[in-house]
């Protein structure tokens, strides 16, 4: 199994790409924004962050958040959007045997892309790059 190295730094800004498991011809994103929202709102009441950019396409996001200055956990985070979004959806998808052997939806991608925003020229790097879509 690959060695996943994950940037844990406490009150850091991070830039995320995160992923559909069925990338073509999927609009569930777009199609159930409403209900992501509110599920991204439920998880800042819990787990808060601030959100300096997101931008939803149909398959993927991108976004840029901030972590409270104690905390690192953005992987919390993370399980608890995709769970929820999951959970609220009707099982409609097609499930591979290890998805199935696992009681996992055939949603989203196992993992994210992540970096931790370095600098001041970083910060707007990325904003630029969400602001893009």
């Amino acid at each position: 199994m690959p060695d996943y190295r994950r940037a844990w730094h406490p009150g850091g800004t991070y830039f995320f790409t995160v992923n559909l498991l069925q990338r073509q011809g999927n609009d569930l994103l777009t199609r159930h924004i409403e209900l992501l929202r509110a599920v991204v709102k439920s998880v800042r009441q819990r787990h808060p962050f601030a959100i300096h950019g997101w931008v939803v396409l149909p398959e993927h996001l991108h976004c840029v958040i901030e972590l409270p200055p104690d905390d690192a956990n953005y992987a919390t985070r993370w399980r608890l959007i995709k769970m929820e979004f999951s959970k609220a959806l009707p099982r409609t998808e097609r499930l591979s045997a290890v998805r199935t052997r696992r009681g996992e939806r055939g949603i989203w991608q196992r993992r994210y892309w992540e970096h931790l925003i370095r600098d001041e020229r970083d910060y707007r790097a990325h904003m630029d790059y969400v602001r893009l879509y």
